[in-house]
């Protein structure tokens, strides 16, 4: 489910930015559904809502900073780079996920886990090599996402492990079920996208577009599958951990690089495909090294 999600919303998003070109109000769609969505299943009595200490608000609401951040440099990347190019970039955040896990917390990887981020990271080089339909602004906000996209998901996975005790410092918040963060940490999004869909001038321009029902449908299953994405991609960090998780998003690129070229007409050299073979290749030999440590 998670595949289906994220491939269904990378290429979704893509197609609504070329007739809806507004990437602070397409985030806070995202998460106005995330909100809406979590209000629903929580009157259902699908989970009960937490109760925050002060601290806990704190913490919840600098990390709806970096999740509300994450959504607007993506969907802005979106726009400015090709699919393709958005994917095989992102195949590198298993790299940023291992420096930050072991600066922010000391987590350690093994020198088998780094040598098979070598392929990775010579496949990204040569998958963005030549003629790919980018611009430097856009490189530097896809390597931006990839960098927000691991802290997020390092965060992520913090948030929904239970703390050590340590009695020097207040215990942080913990969030048993995935949707009780869900629940939390969409209003706060929401109100940061709309916040800066106003400062830039964009909420503006959306009032100025005449939206035909095609486009008003098209957002409205597009906040539906980005709500589906959410629910289960902390649902499945949650229970995979914050390295397992990019390493599995790599699993889904050839297939949304696959899909692009078909859907979006666009062109692959030979070099650009070794690139992305070797991008994959480096995934799945992480993965089979992860699965032998947890066997040992």
């Amino acid at each position: 489910m998670y595949f289906c999600f994220n491939l269904s919303l990378t290429l979704y998003n893509k197609g609504v930015l070329v007739s809806f070109p507004f990437p602070y109000t397409l985030s806070a769609l995202h998460a106005l559904f995330g909100t809406l969505g979590g209000a629903l299943l929580a009157q259902r009595g699908c989970f009960a809502p937490s109760r925050l200490t002060l601290g806990g608000t704190v913490v919840l609401m600098a990390f709806s900073v970096l999740y509300a951040i994450n959504i607007v440099v993506s969907n802005m990347s979106l726009q400015l780079v090709t699919v393709p190019f958005h994917q095989v970039v992102r195949a590198a955040t298993p790299i940023f996920t291992i420096f930050f896990s072991g600066l922010l917390f000391g987590a350690p990887s093994s020198h088998s886990k780094k040598m098979s981020l070598i392929p990775v990271v010579a496949g990204v080089g040569l998958a963005t090599f030549g003629d790919y339909y980018f611009s430097y602004a856009g490189f530097l906000l896809t390597l931006l996402g990839t960098v927000l996209a691991a802290l997020k998901t390092i965060f992520t996975n913090v948030l929904q492990t239970t703390p050590a005790p340590r009695p020097a410092r207040p215990a942080r918040p913990y969030f048993s079920n995935p949707l009780d963060l869900l629940f939390l940490l969409s209003p706060l999004a929401l109100v940061q996208c709309v916040l800066l869909a106003h400062f830039t001038g964009e909420l503006g321009r959306v009032r100025a577009v005449e939206l035909s029902a095609g486009t008003v449908g098209a957002l409205l299953l597009n906040g539906c599958i980005a709500f589906g994405l959410n629910v289960v991609s902390f649902s499945a960090n949650r229970r995979v951990g914050a390295l397992g998780m990019t390493v599995a998003a790599n699993v889904k690129q050839v297939l949304t690089i696959v899909c692009a070229v078909v859907i979006f007409n666009l062109t692959i050299t030979t070099l650009n495909a070794v690139g992305i073979l070797l991008t994959l290749v480096g995934g799945a030999w992480y993965a089979w090294i992860e699965l032998v440590e947890k066997q040992g």
